[in-house]
């Protein structure tokens, strides 16, 4: 698969996402890996709706259409967007968690706070999963993310996903009063305390060195009666050994077309559970006119190219394993109509044929 010229690309600082995978996992071997989610999550509405082993699904990215000459896009339309992107087959919608704008990323994701926007979707979608891509845990209380995350559930019908992520912009956590380097550490305490909150809401005890400490005086509210996904959004700052364990799913940025099955070969091998813990990444697109323009990838997250394209480059994504993509059409300059339309004609059908 051909690159296009870096000029042409309208998303800055692409480098600092996704370098890294040959020596991660040029070792692997793949172990048989189970096929089975964990019995609490087989029957999730929105878990079972984005992964399915050997199928590969499609989210949106909030606001759900192209900006490719802002950071900060217009979502009057979001809704609008939304229920098209539901009504097209798309398995998951996901907002960004970004409280600053910063320059030297140049680029807000929705603008808009992802808990709130959430709440708004609940009563515009039917079936469609929500997810956050990520909540960033150490900018956020634990306490507050879990009562978000236990409320989005409740109202959406159990179609909540909670992603979280440890951040990756450096001039955010001074304004949180956070340390950079101890951002993986902080991720780590935040997720067992999130977790904690949210499966044993009684009485529940807490010892940490970031967050809280809880006795077991009081119970957390509102309770579930059942396990709710959390998927690492990023690498996390997290051992691989974490990621295959003790994340549901794990959802990375892009990589290159022939590293796909050693990921999902590595998670194999490193899995202790005997049960499935399904990958995915993020895709920039760039949405052609013509359906039939070349496919190109640069940097191992950014796609330009029709869809007819794109559906014969993820159909091999796909048979490598890869379980769930999340398209950003912030390069498109298609409206959001049109583009998910071509998703929608040419892509969902044609990945999943044999």
């Amino acid at each position: 698969m051909a690159e296009f010229d870096a000029s042409e690309l309208k998303i800055p600082k692409l480098q600092i996402l996704g370098k890294d995978t040959q020596p991660l996992f040029a070792d692997a071997k793949g172990k048989q890996a189970g096929g089975q989610f964990p019995p609490a999550l087989a029957t999730h509405p929105g878990f079972s709706r984005v992964f399915h082993k050997g199928r590969l699904t499609f989210g949106l990215m909030a606001p759900f259409k192209g900006y490719p000459d802002t950071p900060v896009p217009d979502i009057s339309d979001l809704i609008k967007n939304a229920k098209l992107a539901e009504e097209a087959g798309f398995a998951a919608l996901w907002m960004r968690d970004i409280p600053f704008y910063d320059p030297y990323f140049g680029d807000v994701g929705q603008g808009q706070d992802p808990i709130a926007l959430l709440g708004a979707l609940v009563g515009q979608t039917t079936d469609i999963a929500l997810g956050t891509a990520g909540l960033i845990i150490p900018e956020r209380h634990p306490i507050h993310v879990a009562q978000a995350a236990a409320t989005l559930e409740i109202m959406s019908r159990n179609r909540f996903m909670l992603g979280l992520v440890s951040g990756d912009r450096k001039s955010e956590y001074k304004n949180f009063g956070r340390k950079w380097d101890e951002r993986g550490e902080v991720f780590k305490e935040g997720w067992g305390l999130t977790k904690s909150l949210l499966e044993n809401p009684t009485g529940t005890h807490f010892s940490g060195n970031y967050y809280s400490n809880l006795n077991g005086t009081l119970d957390f509210i509102p309770r579930l009666d059942h396990q709710l996904p959390m998927i690492a959004i990023g690498r996390c700052r997290q051992d691989l050994d974490w990621l295959a364990n003790k994340a549901d799913a794990w959802i990375w940025h892009g990589v290159a077309e022939d590293e796909t099955a050693q990921i999902v070969a590595k998670l194999q091998d490193l899995n202790q559970d005997g049960y499935w813990h399904p990958f995915g990444y993020q895709n920039f697109v760039e949405l052609l006119e013509d359906p039939d323009a070349p496919c190109q990838l640069y940097n191992k997250i950014y796609l330009r190219g029709g869809a007819k394209s794109l559906a014969q480059f993820w159909k091999q994504q796909c048979k490598q394993g890869l379980s769930h993509v999340i398209i950003s059409l912030k390069p498109s300059s298609r409206p959001a109509e049109d583009c998910i339309r071509d998703l929608h004609d040419y892509v969902f059908d044609e990945v999943n044929q044999d």
